[in-house]
């Protein structure tokens, strides 16, 4: 688990901002969950075999003696809270939520134990229309993010659960003919989640994972349709996507339409979102059955995207726009005066008021340390004159005294900021 310190906080609150708006224009609302469930709910969401619940949860005893869990994932907390509160009942809902996950597995570079997910989950639509919708989504956030160009996107269905037992069946015996070649846990999934083999990076295994049977192949009819058709919705919205029949996520309430956005800018790290379509989860967690589709992508793994790929812009970098600076402790009343003044005509500004005294040559380091863009000098001439001097920190430009009252148009000007009116 890792701090995230004020130097890479502006980041995080770029990526935020652009989802929190994002989420809105799509017409999605917010969803916020507990950090902690009761154990039973993820056992039963998840899969009790998966790696997940054998070997990730963070799971302890309450006083009451209660076993609980800090949640590996928002689905299951999700479809928990829409249950309780009855949001399913003859309503459909688009719901987005973002926050801390838990899970107890080896740290890398992009992954830690407390790692952080946006997600959304829809519910009551049944047709591919949704699932268009919400990767179509995504798809304009990478747009927003300059993203677009470095991710692909990765599809498949894995039909309704009768035609996955019954390609389980053919899985097994396939793999059985071939167990000298599986590795010891393929050997242990090929009893409990054999789809899962499929997901293997083992190189070993590599050539007869590609001679399977195809989940693809056996799909039922219906599923066939559905995913015959939102191939057809994305192709008619100019999406571009790989087919990828091994590709088969690794929670067992999926059905029908799975996919991931890979990236190959992180090297192994290469999936940034994933998702797909759930429709029995509601109904396995005691509700009624009731369709769903959604997706979640790693914060972290993003910003490290975003990073890696230069493409966090310098505004987002740095906290403050303006570094207001008293030239001496005399000037230190006008200028919290004027510091509030400019608040008030400018509210989207980001403004840093010098405090602790010190030299002049002191004061102008920690100007050029804040990142701003504009510092504005008061001295003894200035707060005489009612004036303000405006220093370019970051550009080679002439400085300009200025009368105060004139300082928030000026700012507004120069910083594209909208000025308020009473």
């Amino acid at each position: 688990m890792n701090d995230l310190l004020p130097a890479e906080s502006p980041c995080w609150q770029f990526f935020e901002a652009k989802v929190r708006s994002l989420m809105a224009r799509y017409g999605f609302a917010e969803i916020r969950t507990p950090i902690v469930e009761q154990t039973a709910l993820f056992a039963r969401s998840i899969g009790e075999v998966t790696d997940i619940v054998e070997k990730e949860m963070y799971t302890f005893d309450d006083r009451n003696g209660d076993s609980l869990t800090l949640r590996p994932e928002g689905t299951a907390s999700c479809v928990r809270a829409a249950m309780q509160h009855g949001l399913l009942h003859n309503q459909t809902q688009r719901l987005w939520y973002q926050g801390p996950m838990f899970r107890h597995e080896r740290p890398q570079k992009g992954r830690y134990r407390q790692f952080h997910q946006v997600g959304v989950e829809t519910y009551g639509f049944d047709g591919p229309d949704i699932d268009a919708e919400v990767i179509l989504l995504s798809a304009r956030l990478w747009q927003e993010l300059g993203l677009a160009e470095h991710v692909t996107l990765e599809l498949n269905s894995l039909g309704s659960s009768e035609a996955r037992a019954a390609y389980r069946d053919t899985l097994v015996a396939y793999f059985e003919q071939h167990a000298e070649v599986l590795d010891d846990d393929a050997k242990r999934r090929l009893t409990t989640n054999p789809l899962r083999i499929l997901d293997s990076k083992n190189p070993a295994m590599a050539e007869v994972i590609a001679g399977a049977p195809q989940l693809i192949d056996h799909l039922d009819d219906a599923s066939r349709e559905h995913f015959a058709r939102l191939q057809a919705l994305l192709d008619a919205a100019g999406i571009h996507y790989v087919i990828n029949p091994w590709l088969v996520r690794g929670l067992d309430y999926y059905s029908r339409t799975v996919f991931e956005w890979t990236t190959e800018a992180l090297g192994s790290q290469g999936t940034v979102c994933a998702g797909g379509r759930y429709d029995g989860l509601v109904e396995q967690l005691g509700g009624k059955p009731t369709p769903a589709v959604g997706f979640a992508m790693g914060i972290e793994r993003l910003i490290l995207l975003l990073e890696t790929l230069d493409l966090i812009p310098a505004e987002a970098r740095f906290g403050a726009e303006v570094y207001l600076l008293p030239l001496d402790d005399s000037a230190t009343p006008q200028a919290l005066a004027l510091a509030e003044q400019l608040r008030d005509a400018l509210p989207e500004l980001s403004l840093t008021l010098h405090c602790g005294g010190g030299s002049f040559k002191s004061r102008m380091k920690k100007a050029d340390k804040s990142g701003a863009a504009l510092a504005l000098l008061l001295g003894e001439d200035e707060c005489a004159d009612q004036a303000a001097t405006l220093k370019f920190l970051r550009d080679d430009r002439e400085q300009q005294r200025l009368p105060q009252h004139e300082l928030a148009d000026a700012l507004a000007a120069l910083l594209g900021h909208a000025r308020h009116t009473r």
